[in-house]
């Protein structure tokens, strides 16, 4: 039976599972710095695309977490692979932040204001989602642009509760088009852990995924033959995990029970 020390690397959730907001969890930072020593491979893994890959590494760098850009894989990144690879140079209508907007822009893409323009729509968390940008998405979508979502998570967890995500956008388009993405590029999707172990250079069988969430890192996990460490520090709980049908390969507390060899719960 393998350990949660038995892995070559380690793909890790970061918000409920590395930090809450601007709170660092359960000596998470101590845990990576282990990992780094005993010769493991780290990547960081977020659907959250309202942040950048820089300001990511600059904030886990602050809390004690070693980082660099090539450590760092979000939603935002993964969606403007996929619509480069498919479609170069394509002229995208975003519903979402400017952090998405420059990693578009970086790969290639056009941005444009005008619906009827546009080849795709891409829909993100987005806080400052009205509905004029709503109306822009119905006309996209009526004009036959493509659909591609950065991630499917209702709500995003911060210190003290959780706030609504990229599914209230989805869930908006799709009331009013009947609409659902054709790609959802951030986790579960096999195209963001496919990035991952591209940037580990690594297999599948050699990696431990750890985050928060059983529908998007665990799920992931399973579906592409990663093993799974569950936390129970940002929207799972105990309960939740016990009920659930998604089992991770282990539970644990949080990461601080990574580093402990005798196994935590083991569920496979």
């Amino acid at each position: 039976m393998r350990t949660t020390m038995d892995y070559d690397g380690y793909i890790f959730d970061l918000d409920g599972t590395i930090y809450l907001s601007q709170r660092l969890l359960a000596n998470a930072d101590q845990v990576v710095r282990e990992l780094i020593q005993a010769g493991r491979r780290i990547v960081f893994l977020s659907n959250k695309p309202i942040e950048s890959r820089e300001n990511y590494a600059k904030k886990l760098n602050a809390m004690g977490i070693p980082a660099d850009l090539d450590s760092i894989v979000n939603s935002s990144l993964v969606t403007a692979q996929c619509i480069a690879a498919e479609s170069p140079n394509a002229t995208i209508y975003c519903i979402g932040e400017p952090p998405l907007w420059d990693e578009l822009r970086a790969a290639g893409l056009e941005l444009t204001e005008e619906p009827l323009a546009a080849e795709f729509l891409v829909v993100a968390f987005d806080r400052t989602f009205t509905y004029e940008k709503l109306h822009k998405a119905m006309l996209a979508l009526e004009n036959g642009a493509r659909y591609f979502a950065t991630n499917p998570d209702r709500t995003c967890p911060v210190d003290g509760g959780h706030i609504p995500d990229c599914a209230g956008m989805i869930g908006a388009i799709q009331g009013v088009t009947g609409r659902s993405p054709e790609l959802i590029c951030g986790k579960p999707s096999e195209k963001m852990l496919a990035v991952a172990l591209d940037r580990l250079n690594l297999k599948a069988g050699q990696c431990l995924m750890v985050g928060d969430r059983l529908e998007t890192d665990i799920q992931m996990g399973i579906d592409l033959n990663v093993d799974t460490a569950l936390v129970l520090t940002g929207v799972t709980t105990a309960t939740m995990a016990a009920e659930a049908a998604v089992k991770p390969t282990f539970v644990l507390g949080s990461v601080a029970d990574i580093p402990k060899r005798k196994s935590p719960t083991y569920v496979k």
